[in-house]
């Protein structure tokens, strides 16, 4: 199940599990579509993977599967 990370790495702009403009690589570092198209060139600066969209978790699944609430950000931004 995905971590579902509530910010940017980034920029710390806020990316509820809702958001369609969250962008992961393969280790779940997030990042806006902002960050990731103007800053990082849709690659991920930690691991340099790919970034691709991240998919939405349905409101009724956020019960049983709640998303992160721990904002993991680059010191310094991107």
């Amino acid at each position: 199940m995905l971590e579902m990370r509530p910010s940017c790495e980034c920029c710390d702009v806020d990316l509820p599990p809702s958001a369609t403009n969250a962008l992961i690589c393969s280790f779940e570092c997030t990042f806006c579509s902002d960050c990731a198209e103007n800053t990082l060139g849709g690659k991920c600066p930690n691991c340099g993977g790919d970034l691709v969209a991240r998919p939405t978790r349905a409101e009724d699944k956020l019960v049983n599967a709640p998303a992160s609430t721990l904002r993991v950000v680059k010191v310094g931004g991107c």
